[in-house]
C-alpha cells in the first residue's frame, strides 16, 4: 500500500487522519501542501481521483477564498485548478491517495481513510 497525505499538521483533522494511517502500519509520505504546493495538474488529478469537481476541494470559509478577488468560474475546473494552486490554503485537508489503487478520500471525518485502509 501506498498512500500520501496531503497534510497541515496544524490541522486536529489532518493529525488524527495521520495517526489512523499509522495505527494501520502504514507510513505514509507527507505532502505539507502549503510548503510544497502541488501543481494545478496534481490538483486536477486529486479531484479526479475524488470523482469531485475542483470547486468541490475549496475551503470557502477561508478568508483567502471569501476575500478573493482573482477567483475563477467555479466550474471551470482547469482555471480552478490553477488558481488553488496559487493559493494552497484554501484546498481541503487532508486528502488522502492510494497511489496504488487510484483512489483518494478525504479526511473529513477522519475515518473516511478507512476505505484505503481495508
Amino acid at each position: 500500500m501506498s498512500l500520501t497525505i496531503y497534510h497541515n499538521p496544524r490541522c486536529s483533522k489532518s493529525r488524527k487522519t495521520l495517526e489512523i494511517i499509522r495505527e494501520a502500519g502504514v507510513e505514509p509520505t507527507i505532502l505539507l501542501y502549503l510548503d510544497d504546493t502541488p501543481s494545478a495538474k496534481d490538483i486536477a488529478a486529486v479531484a479526479d481521483k475524488l470523482g469531485l469537481p475542483v470547486a468541490d476541494l475549496l475551503r470557502t470559509g477561508e478568508s483567502a477564498f471569501k476575500e478573493a478577488t482573482d477567483l475563477p468560474d467555479l466550474a471551470d475546473d482547469a482555471a480552478l485548478a490553477e488558481w488553488v494552486n496559487a493559493h494552497p490554503i484554501v484546498l481541503e485537508r487532508p486528502i488522502v491517495v492510494d497511489t496504488e489503487s487510484g483512489k483518494a478520500v478525504i479526511g473529513r471525518p477522519p475515518e473516511n481513510v478507512n476505505a484505503l485502509l481495508s
